[in-house]
């Protein structure tokens, strides 16, 4: 999904400073809920408008949704105040619960501010607990909000995806569990970094190929793959979709084979989109789809990064898949982007973490 620039305001809620304590506790619930504090007849309103924002389908191959909204009444809104995402909706002035409840926490200014600018949105980091979003959607009427709401479904989106994959960040890469040895020697082997989980395995290191798969729960019922493969001597002229395709079929029809080797993964037809981003300060193409063997029986969601990296002069693609037939896989392709999200060349580095890495390796240690 294309990533655009969060251009909303960002305010601070003048009567929820008392919330902000250093010793809050961490926000609880699923990564994929979102909490919509709304009276139950505007709900109905504005829902259309609010699942057209979060709860965007994706398809691993079976349909699941990136968010899913869950509606509780105002007067509920102490069961859930520990909760990581949370949506406060009503119309300005409208006299329900709820925006009743949204006036008494904003001060004039603020309100003047709504009234105002039609594009003014209300959003509150670690509110009443660690980690957590909450942000208040409101205008004059009802028929403004809504259009707020579809106006502003990009934004809105990527604030609580950037802050979703923050939150999972903090919990992944966690240093008793980094396999710093290897990291380090792929840093000096090859001049890039990517982190390693202590329950990854290391597939294939083929410097020839200028490949390196990485393995999590192998011959298990939820597997992950991540691979890094480059280009040296590249351009940017490989940055186009017919590229990420005839790329990564190349490599997992090299690498990515049965144990029987009677059969490879290959890009599937179906669910495959290809959109311009931004990869850690690098124009990249990020490609979402399902991969499937030649001869079909097995397949599951992919996701890919495709770059130029001018210093180097590489192109970079950078990928992770799922096999989890029997499992939800929405959680496990954001903490594969995660990980892949982890990766940076030499130039990038610090001199004290270069230095850190390099300093790992043993390379009698067989990985």
């Amino acid at each position: 999904m294309k990533k655009i620039l969060f251009l909303l305001s960002v305010v601070s809620f003048v009567y929820f400073l008392s919330g902000c304590e250093s010793s809050q506790k961490l926000a609880t619930g699923s990564e994929d809920e979102i909490y919509v504090v709304a009276d139950s007849a505007e709900y109905e309103e504005v829902k259309l408008a609010l699942q057209t924002a979060f709860e965007i389908e994706i398809n691993t191959p079976q349909p699941e949704k990136l968010f899913t909204l869950k509606r509780v009444s105002a007067n509920r809104i102490d069961k859930i105040k520990n909760k990581k995402n949370i949506l406060i909706v009503a119309p300005l002035n409208s006299g329900s619960y709820t925006s009743q409840y949204i006036n008494s926490i904003i001060d004039k200014d603020v309100k003047k501010k709504l009234e105002a600018d039609s594009n003014y949105i209300l959003m509150k980091y670690n509110l009443w607990a660690k980690n957590q979003l909450v942000t208040i959607l409101t205008a004059p009427t009802m028929q403004e909000l809504e259009f707020k709401i579809l106006q502003n479904k990009d934004n809105l989106l990527y604030a609580y995806q950037k802050e979703s994959d923050k939150r999972l960040k903090e919990s992944l890469y966690a240093p008793a569990y980094e396999r710093k040895a290897i990291e380090g020697k792929l840093l000096r082997d090859y001049g890039w970094i990517i982190y390693v989980q202590a329950d990854f395995k290391l597939a294939v290191n083929d410097s020839v190929g200028r490949f390196v798969w990485f393995r999590r729960s192998v011959g298990g019922e939820m597997e992950r793959w991540i691979f890094v493969h480059w280009i040296d001597n590249g351009s940017p002229a490989y940055l186009c979709a017919d590229s990420v395709k005839a790329i990564r079929n190349r490599m997992t029809k090299k690498y990515y084979r049965t144990s029987d080797d009677s059969a490879y993964v290959v890009i599937a037809d179906t669910f495959y989109t290809t959109t311009e981003v931004n990869f850690n300060n690098h124009f990249a193409l990020f490609t979402q789809g399902l991969w499937d063997l030649n001869i079909k029986g097995m397949g599951g969601p992919f996701i890919n990064y495709l770059f130029y990296d001018e210093n180097s002069k590489r192109v970079y693609m950078l990928d992770g898949s799922i096999y989890a037939p029997k499992f939800y896989k929405r959680n496990l392709i954001q903490q594969v982007d995660i990980i892949l999200k982890s990766f940076y060349t030499k130039s990038e580095l610090s001199k004290e973490r270069y230095n850190d890495l390099i300093n790992e390796i043993d390379d009698s240690i067989k990985y």
